[in-house]
């Protein structure tokens, strides 16, 4: 039987039942209802609503069904409508006549709020850690790397050489500010709905900051209108998420196109990469192509949630139903792809001889030559137009472009060494910049960060 069978004169048809359940997916807010439940009830009792007696039967029937949940032993009912409807038959099958009481001063609007904000801080938190998992990975292997260097590239285009690991820090450095939104989306979102009833609170002696209290929450809301009809949190959770699966396409787009033959940076460990089912040589970096396509569906899930909010009155519509699959998706999706791409960088190989050959080619210093000639007084614009001319000579020539800069009056034997194999790669670069020193300054930063970033956590 639904919450609201009473009102109506005759049973609800199969077909609307059918469209407006949600429990095959809001199940997964089974603890978290159980929580809040358990922190109402006990607020019940402090307001002397209910007796110590029915506080305790209470509380022990919902610990029994969190346990029966937990462990794939609860049985769903035809009529359970959703898991809080599901929670609440079950806790009066244990509890009896008191179990009618569990609801007391309460809407399943501002149940539902509280059950998803309780389900989102703690996911959010989760999310972090794997966030830094793999940045952990990218910190190691930048550390390894050494002295290993490759073209750093825009356009795709070969620009100026950079350290193995100042690239991978790159992305680390990029997940680090991840990290950080998703625990500032968790201490925005840290407002405890309970006791803002349908939209207008409750008549009855209430303590809703006590219910905040008990449920760890920062504070209790301030209206309650906008306690039952937000979903900002939702949509940020989104938004953090759908940039993070950005951060993660970037990084597999680079692991698709360094595998492959064509470049030769990256050689994968089999236990993280596929066969083809006709092409017996192939071996195909499916971990960062699915990576990499992610993206898409955690950008489709903001969008289509943004959409829903846009045209919504106060306070709470069912349309806010639509909050949870794009959540509970999009959260799911980013733990298989975080902990599946931390298993990729961690074992992946790397042909420091192919990205060194690629690294050598003489243009990469042309810029380093144009400064050269800056450091000695020469206006930049001068200096760029004087080498862009002898890589113009040397392509149409032949003639390789360290002939030519010694040959060359402004220029001669010593700036010739800049375009020498290693010549650009070993320059010293501005603080951040891609220099060996530079790059063990960063990872020193990173490892801080990373600390503290744990701790934040809690």
């Amino acid at each position: 039987m639904t919450l609201w069978a009473q009102r109506m004169g005759a049973g609800p048809a199969p077909e609307m039942m059918a469209f407006n359940e949600s429990l095959a997916f809001d199940r997964a807010l089974a603890a978290e209802d159980c929580e809040g439940s358990a922190a109402h009830v006990r607020g019940l009792g402090r307001a002397g609503i209910l007796s110590s007696e029915e506080v305790e039967l209470l509380t022990a029937a919902l610990g029994r069904v969190a346990t029966e949940l937990a462990e794939g032993r609860f049985v769903f009912a035809a009529g359970d409508e959703d898991i809080h409807t599901a929670i609440e038959r079950r806790v009066t099958e244990i509890a009896g006549p008191t179990g009618a009481k569990l609801h007391t001063g309460r809407s399943r609007n501002d149940q539902v709020a509280t059950a998803l904000r309780l389900w989102t801080r703690r996911r959010l938190g989760h999310l972090a850690q794997a966030v830094l998992g793999l940045e952990e990975a990218l910190a190691a292997r930048a550390a390894e790397a050494g002295g290993a260097y490759l073209p750093g590239y825009t356009h795709l285009q070969r620009a100026q050489p950079v350290p193995l690991g100042h690239h991978l820090l790159a992305h680390a450095f990029a997940l680090a500010r991840d990290v950080d939104r998703l625990l500032a989306a968790r201490d925005r979102l840290n407002v405890s709905p309970l006791g803002a009833g349908a939209l207008a609170g409750s008549s009855l002696p209430l303590d809703p900051a006590g219910t905040a209290a008990d449920l760890g929450f920062a504070a209790p809301f301030d209206n309650s209108m906008d306690a039952v009809s937000d979903r900002d949190f939702v949509a940020e959770t989104l938004f953090c998420a759908a940039l993070l699966g950005v951060h993660l396409s970037r990084l597999g787009e680079e692991i698709v196109l360094y595998s492959s033959e064509e470049f030769g940076f990256y050689r994968l460990d089999d236990a993280w990469a596929t066969g083809s089912s006709m092409l017996p040589q192939k071996k195909n970096p499916d971990v960062a192509e699915l990576a990499r396509a992610k993206a898409g569906r955690l950008i489709g899930h903001l969008a289509g949630f943004l959409a829903t909010l846009k045209g919504l009155p106060l306070a709470y519509n069912k349309d806010l139903q639509e909050d949870k699959e794009p959540l509970f998706d999009t959260v799911r999706q980013l733990e298989l792809a975080l902990g599946a791409l931390r298993g990729v960088v961690a074992t992946m190989r790397f042909e420091t001889d192919a990205m060194q050959e690629a690294a050598d080619d003489p243009a990469l210093g042309a810029v380093d030559l144009a400064e050269w000639q800056v450091a000695r007084g020469t206006p930049f614009r001068e200096a760029h137009g004087v080498v862009g001319a002898l890589v113009r000579e040397a392509l149409n020539s032949g003639t390789p472009l360290a002939t030519l800069v010694a040959a060359h009056p402004a220029l001669g034997p010593e700036a010739a060494a800049l375009v020498a194999p290693g010549g650009a790669a070993s320059q010293e670069r501005t603080p951040g910049g891609a220099s060996l020193r530079s790059v063990a300054r960063q990872l020193a930063t990173l490892h801080a960060r990373i600390a503290a970033d744990r701790a934040r956590i809690g």
